[in-house]
């Protein structure tokens, strides 16, 4: 048995959003700004997720590409438990492959998140090179759910999300706490 039984298919957001809120640890998509979207299927079934996108920082583009364009964040990706050995790093070099031929694209950042106790091994096994770390930050902890501190923050069309609302109001009344 090996990875090559694998399929790998671009789709939309909406295909994988559900699988992700299940079986990535962040359990959401929330203020993605999803560009490229692929799934990974196993007799019919989604196995795995995976997003490309907008950076998620403003203006980090500018440490690594010449033009906004020519880069993106490897903004989600999740399988469930019981894949194949190197399921990850299959999936990952799959969808290389085809953004290396359908779109302009030169560069790819993402992060491993320590807090998560993510240590960025999948992105070695596929060849990723670590620049560096990024200074720690804080985080909002709701509910035993953690938040990123600009969830807060985020908008559509000027006005805040309805979460970023909610969590705000959490926040002010002491239900959500800010932890670094």
């Amino acid at each position: 048995m090996s990875v090559k039984l694998y399929k790998v298919y671009r789709c939309q957001r909406y295909d994988i959003k559900d699988f992700i809120e299940i079986y990535h640890y962040s359990n959401n998509i929330n203020g993605l700004h999803s560009l490229y979207c692929f799934k990974l299927v196993y007799k019919n079934d989604i196995i795995g997720a995976l997003i490309y996108g907008y950076l998620g920082m403003a203006n980090v583009w500018r440490k690594y590409a010449e033009n906004e364009k020519d880069i993106v964040e490897l903004n989600r990706l999740c399988c469930i438990d019981d894949t194949f050995k190197n399921t990850e790093s299959y999936f990952i070099a799959k969808t290389i492959k085809w953004l290396k031929h359908n779109t302009n694209i030169k560069t790819i950042i993402s992060y491993a998140d320590p807090t998560y106790n993510h240590t960025g091994i999948i992105y070695k096994a596929s060849n990723f090179k670590l620049i560096g770390m990024t200074s720690k930050s804080r985080y909002i902890l709701y509910k035993n759910k953690k938040y990123h501190d600009k969830t807060i923050r985020t908008k559509h069309n000027g006005i805040l999300k309805p979460y970023a609302v909610k969590l705000k109001k959490e926040l002010d009344v002491g239900n959500a706490i800010y932890k670094y």
